[in-house]
């Protein structure tokens, strides 16, 4: 039989099959591109499986082929990923101005692998009725300013208290498998229970299918959005390495950018120091935000500082 996984705690899953939620481990070990993984299956992976003899649990025999998947180095095992989810039709980032505050680099960052696989993003500034003071209003602004015209909605929203937050979400993720990703504490879980009031319930009824700890908070769930698609809830993101994107096509996920390549002096121009750089004079000339180049520079010299 064939399903989706809906939730990973580690080394059991939980797959959801045409009838019925099974609780499943993974036969064996898969090589899978080459890429050395943290998690060999990831939420929203389709796959193949076979039920146990106690018709309760079941073995994932196999993995289907991902449309596409959000990744970043792994935190705890150098030279490894993490598969965040895979199989999606946009992204959401939620992003604060504080407690915490999201750094632009950590957006660039994010920005750049949701762009590898050509996955639309939304930039989703939560809390804004936390915000006051100038500090705030010119941080507000950036984000505005720089992201937009590049292609990416921003919506502000205060999940708390938003009357209409249903409403204003549901032309965004009708009939969409979604990413919800973020820093913890920026009220993803918040947004969440907003949009799906029954995703705790969900997660108890889910729970009983299982004895392997799936309630644990630990990890990523999917879950159904009420007249088509689902939200892929995610742990809190503290850092998000780059993966998957060489140095020589990094300037390719940057939009901005990517309309002036091949304008450059020379054909493998990295836009650093090079001269008859198009890239750098759009930059002085304003065309291109210098938080947005610098981001760019940052990330090819792989810093781990975000700003």
């Amino acid at each position: 039989m064939e399903g989706r996984v809906i939730k990973s705690t580690g080394s059991w899953y939980v797959v959801k099959t045409e009838s019925e939620f099974l609780s499943a481990r993974l036969k064996g070990k898969f090589k899978q591109q080459d890429l050395k993984l943290t998690n060999p299956i990831a939420v929203g992976d389709w796959v193949t499986l076979d039920k146990e003899e106690n018709q309760e649990t079941a073995v994932i025999t196999d993995i289907h082929p991902r449309e596409n998947y959000v990744i970043r180095k792994s935190t705890r095992k150098q030279h490894f990923s993490h598969i965040i989810a895979s199989n999606l039709d946009q992204a959401i980032l939620v992003i604060t101005m504080k407690n915490p505050r999201t750094s632009l680099g950590f957006i660039d960052r994010f920005l750049v692998s949701t762009e590898s696989f050509r996955l639309p993003a939304i930039l989703v500034v939560n809390k804004v009725d936390l915000m006051e003071g100038e500090d705030a209003e010119d941080w507000l602004l950036d984000i505005h300013e720089i992201y937009e015209p590049l292609g990416y909605q921003v919506v502000e929203v205060s999940a708390l208290n938003d009357k209409d937050l249903l409403e204003k979400f549901k032309p965004l993720l009708k009939n969409k498998s979604t990413l919800i990703a973020g820093h913890s504490g920026v009220g993803k879980s918040t947004l969440l229970n907003r949009l799906v009031p029954n995703a705790s319930q969900s997660t108890k009824e889910i729970s009983n299918f299982s004895a392997k700890g799936v309630h644990t908070t630990t990890f990523a769930e999917l879950f159904p959005f009420e007249g088509g698609g689902d939200l892929i809830d995610t742990p809190g993101i503290k850092e998000f390495g780059i993966l998957d994107v060489e140095d020589h096509e990094l300037s390719h996920y940057f939009p901005e950018m990517r309309k002036y390549l091949g304008e450059c002096k020379y054909n493998n121009c990295q836009h650093i120091n090079e001269p008859g750089c198009i890239v750098r004079e759009k930059v002085e000339e304003g065309y291109i935000h210098p938080y947005r180049y610098q981001s760019y520079v940052n990330i090819l010299n792989e810093e781990d500082s975000y700003r």
